[in-house]
């Protein structure tokens, strides 16, 4: 499921940081690749700024992404092992 669903007890954020890991675990975005910018990424899932922004921190926090400024986010080349 690709949609931030508003009744669910998991914050917006969280949700949309799982969302882009499934699309990174699967090969949607492959390792080295650009995620999408972040106005797109709110225009896409329905979302502030500052959700992404905290999004994308959980992700490079797990090693999954990484931000190159005024580059953008890419996808960590190796992946990490999924975590559990």
């Amino acid at each position: 499921m690709d949609k931030i669903n508003p009744d669910s007890t998991d914050y917006v954020y969280e949700q949309l940081a799982a969302i882009l890991e499934r699309k990174i675990r699967s090969g949607e975005y492959p390792p080295g690749s650009r995620l999408p910018g972040e106005l797109a990424m709110t225009h896409d899932y329905g979302v502030g700024p500052g959700t992404v922004r905290r999004a994308l921190s959980i992700l490079r926090d797990a090693g999954l992404v990484v931000t190159r400024p005024a580059r953008g986010t890419f996808v960590a080349n190796p992946l990490p092992p999924v975590a559990g």
